[in-house]
C-alpha cells in the first residue's frame, strides 16, 4: 500500500517499512516491535484515535495513564512524554507531536451512547458506513489477543484536546488537529497497540463523521527518543527499567 499513498507533508524520519490507512470508524491491533517507530497522520483534520497499549508478551501489563501523567507532572501528553505501564516500563515514547496535546480523560462511547448522540445507523441500511462505537471496536481487537471487557481500561485519545477549567469542568477543543498533523510513537519494548478511529466522545458535532488516519511503520535509531528519556529524571529510570526487561 505504500506506493499508493501521497507523499507526507512532513517527511518521515526513516524509510517506511509499511504504510496503510485506518479508515474512519475502523479498528486495528498489532505488535509494535522494540525499536520501531509508528507515525499516525491526520489525513483530513479533526481525527481522533482511541488507543490502548499492552506488553506484547505479558498482557496483564498495560498502559497506566494516571501514572503516566503523575510521574511526568502533566495533565496532557505530547512530544517528550512517555506512556508508562503499570510495571513502570515505557510502552511507548511520544517522539513527535504537531498537535501539542492528546487527551487522557475523555474515554470512548458505547453503542447506546452513539445511538443517542448520532441517531440510528444500522449496517442493514448503511452497510460499511454504519455507526460504530469505540467500546465494541476495541473489544473486537482485544478479543483477537485473548482479552475482553475486563481489559478495556482508560484510553489515550490521540489528536484530541480536552481542557479543564478552574471549576473542574471539562471542555472539548475543536480543531486541535489539522490535515497533515502527526504523532510519532517509539517502542522501547515490544508493545501491543489496540486502536480505533472514531470521534471523541465530547466532540460537539451532531454528525457521525469519523476521520481516517494514515499509519506508517519505521525502524528507528534509539536516539530518536533521547529527548523523551532525558525530559525528566523519572523517564531516565523508566527507560532503564524497560531495558532491564531484555537482560
Amino acid at each position: 500500500m505504500t506506493n499508493t499513498l501521497t507523499p507526507h507533508a512532513t517527511p518521515l524520519p526513516y524509510p517506511a517499512l509499511h504504510e496503510e490507512v485506518l479508515p474512519g470508524g475502523g479498528h486495528r491491533s498489532f505488535i509494535l516491535r522494540r525499536g520501531r517507530l509508528l507515525r499516525l497522520t491526520d489525513i483530513e483534520g479533526g481525527a481522533n484515535v482511541s488507543m490502548l497499549l499492552f506488553n506484547a508478551f505479558e498482557k496483564t501489563e498495560r498502559l497506566n495513564l494516571p501514572d503516566s501523567l503523575k510521574c511526568q507532572h502533566t495533565a496532557r501528553l505530547t512530544r517528550g512524554h512517555c506512556l508508562y505501564s503499570d510495571m513502570g516500563r515505557v510502552l511507548a515514547a511520544i517522539t513527535a507531536d504537531t498537535t501539542g496535546w492528546s487527551d487522557s480523560l475523555g474515554g470512548v462511547l458505547n453503542a447506546d451512547e452513539v445511538r443517542a448522540k448520532y441517531g440510528d445507523g444500522p449496517y442493514q441500511r448503511l452497510r460499511n458506513a454504519c455507526h460504530r462505537n469505540g467500546t465494541d471496536n476495541l473489544l473486537v481487537e482485544l478479543g483477537k489477543w485473548g482479552m475482553g471487557l475486563e481489559d478495556l481500561l482508560m484510553v489515550l485519545n490521540l489528536f484530541s484536546r480536552v481542557s479543564v477549567d478552574a471549576a473542574g469542568g471539562m471542555h472539548f477543543v475543536p480543531g486541535n488537529s489539522k490535515p497533515g498533523d502527526h504523532i510519532e510513537l517509539y517502542a522501547p519494548m515490544d508493545t501491543l497497540v489496540v486502536m480505533t478511529a472514531l470521534q471523541h466522545p465530547m466532540d460537539p458535532s451532531p454528525d457521525y463523521a469519523p476521520k481516517p488516519v494514515r499509519l506508517s511503520w519505521m525502524q528507528a535509531d534509539p536516539s530518536i527518543a533521547e529527548h523523551c528519556r532525558t525530559s525528566r529524571p523519572e523517564n531516565v529510570r523508566g527507560f532503564i527499567n524497560t531495558e532491564n526487561l531484555y537482560l
